[in-house]
């Protein structure tokens, strides 16, 4: 498709009309300076100080809520053991099932109130709806993560997105705790997966838009050790709450304090602020963030959108175009150059969650302590994020993605390869383990590698749409998972290989910074490509580039 360039002045974006406004100072004078995001945060607020780091772990916080209303399930609906009734003589299969056995002649340990499996007997030809639920948590999660994705790139914003799923998940997490009977307790999950699939991505895009472009890789990528924090504690609170209905409660309790004590304390992004033309309220953040970092940023600098940054520089411009935009998922698909990566990034998220997930739930088959097994497991995954998260700004994404994913999908081959008995068993436990271990990488470059793809306009209506496609793949481990161990670890080991080939196709966005505008995105994709073929003579307007 050719892409034929005149003047950046002829542009006009297809969303919605747009708002001359005058910028000037408080004097009344034209603005000295016009600046990008970036070039702000880079030249006059600090990349990383103060305000960006309490903002970080501010916000980060909701993905420890976020592990707790999504790993809860593993201890509610699960199996617990049982005890042969005095007087009665218990013969079991290999499997230790009470399915065989004569109804009152065994008893649930720890009564039935322990969990939705005793209390509705949710064994033998009721197992399946454990599966079930789970399932349908993730289709909720699935829809969530687009609604919210669009509606915090619309009029609610990141902090308005992130304060609404909270309080979905207070209400749908008390409720799920005096679920009367099945049907019910079902409906709740599901509401439950919906607020819960907006919770990740709103708390990501607030938490990392206002960090500088250097140092934006590695705070991204620090997100998901409050996820691993998160499963690490829901295995504690599990332990001391035993019942699955005050387990709800209490698993609910963080979502309020966050929403009484921390959101109040949390700042809208000033790039949503900038893209709604809203620059007032944007400048006033930007000038907080420099204020608490020790910076100064001058009167006479004003920030702007990237495509006017730099217009700027080639003329003096009094009188600049505001745009209030919000970004549909249509728009990137209309886009040829966003539309490639959003079908390159919806591959990798089903890969990833398909290989993520399946290992995860395997781990229940081990059949050890299921409080000490979910607490390990979240240990395991800490040193991939602490190893990724150095190497990204050394060798950049694309490589990192690639490599990660390859040595989880190599692994996981292996282990389909050898046997469940014996000393391969162990084997095929450390494959198992190594393939969490890379698959956990993937899964923390993913999240920033995919955020500087697409300009802040339609930033989140993408990363809510991939990660729809992601859920899907959560929704379908559950049948892998009930394959024979050789098999799933099979699939899991292709599912790696493909998803380091889609990676190949992505461009590299290392120190590269975050724009505004699709026009803008398009534009240095552009230049990029005259650069690497030899055409680019300095003026992108004169120049048609071929765009796919």
């Amino acid at each position: 498709m050719s892409f034929h360039r005149n003047s950046l002045d002829d542009l006009q974006p297809p969303l919605l009309p747009l708002i001359e406004t005058h910028i000037t100072t408080e004097n009344g004078q034209p603005p000295l300076e016009q600046l990008s995001a970036d070039q702000m945060l880079t030249k006059y607020c600090g990349e990383f100080g103060f305000w960006q780091l309490r903002h970080f772990v501010l916000t980060c916080m909701a993905w420890v809520l976020d592990a707790f209303h999504t790993m809860v399930m593993i201890f509610a609906d699960r199996e617990p053991g049982w005890t042969c009734e005095p007087g009665f003589v218990c013969v079991w299969d290999t499997d230790k099932s009470v399915c065989g056995l004569q109804p009152g002649s065994w008893r649930w340990d720890g009564g039935e109130g322990r969990s939705t499996v005793t209390e509705w007997g949710l064994v033998c030809g009721q197992k399946y709806k454990v599966g079930l639920v789970q399932a349908l948590f993730f289709v909720g999660s699935m829809i969530g993560s687009g609604t919210f994705g669009h509606l915090s790139d619309s009029k609610l914003g990141r902090k308005g997105s992130l304060t609404i799923v909270c309080i979905m998940n207070i209400l749908f997490g008390l409720l799920t705790s005096i679920s009367p009977n099945y049907p019910t307790y079902v409906l709740l999950r599901l509401l439950t997966g919906f607020s819960s699939g907006g919770v990740g991505i709103c708390a990501f895009v607030l938490a990392t838009e206002p960090i500088g472009p250097t140092k934006r890789g590695i705070a991204g990528m620090s997100t998901f050790y409050f996820y691993s924090l998160g499963i690490a504690l829901s295995s504690g609170i599990a332990y001391i709450f035993q019942s699955w209905r005050t387990l709800y409660i209490a698993s609910s309790v963080p979502s309020i304090l966050f929403l009484t004590l921390i959101i109040p304390f949390i700042s809208e992004s000033p790039r949503w602020y900038l893209i709604r033309g809203e620059t007032d309220k944007a400048m006033k953040i930007m000038h907080n963030i420099a204020k608490s970092n020790g910076k100064h940023l001058p009167k006479g600098v004003y920030i702007v959108l990237d495509e006017e940054a730099k217009s700027s520089h080639d003329k003096g411009t009094e009188i600049l175009t505001k745009e209030s935009v919000s970004g549909l998922v249509i728009d990137v698909i209309k886009a040829p150059l966003m539309r490639k990566r959003l079908f390159l990034l919806m591959g990798i998220n089903f890969t990833c969650s398909v290989v993520y997930y399946g290992l995860n739930l395997n781990v229940v088959n081990l059949k050890t302590n299921i409080h000490l097994s979910v607490l390990l497991n979240a240990i395991a995954e800490m040193p991939a994020y602490l190893l990724t998260s150095i190497l990204i700004d050394r060798y950049g994404r694309r490589p990192l993605g690639v490599v990660t994913q390859w040595f989880s999908g190599i692994f996981c081959i292996m282990g389909s390869l050898s046997r469940s008995q014996g000393s391969w068993q162990l084997l095929r436990m450390a494959c198992g383990f190594l393939g969490i271990f890379g698959m956990a990488g993937t899964y923390n470059l993913l999240y920033i590698y995919s955020m500087e793809l697409f300009p802040t306009v339609v930033r989140n209506a993408a990363l809510g749409c991939a990660r729809q496609v992601g859920q899907f793949g959560n929704i379908i481990v559950p049948f892998v998972v009930v394959m024979d161990g050789g098999y799933s670890f099979m699939v899991f080991g292709v599912c790696g290989i493909v998803g380091g080939i889609l990676v190949f196709y992505l461009p590299e966005t290392l120190n590269k910074p975050l724009y505004d505008t699709m026009d803008r995105t398009i534009d240095k994709e552009n230049e990029s490509l005259c650069l690497r073929k030899g055409w680019w003579n300095g003026d992108t307007n004169k120049n048609t580039v071929e765009v796919s």
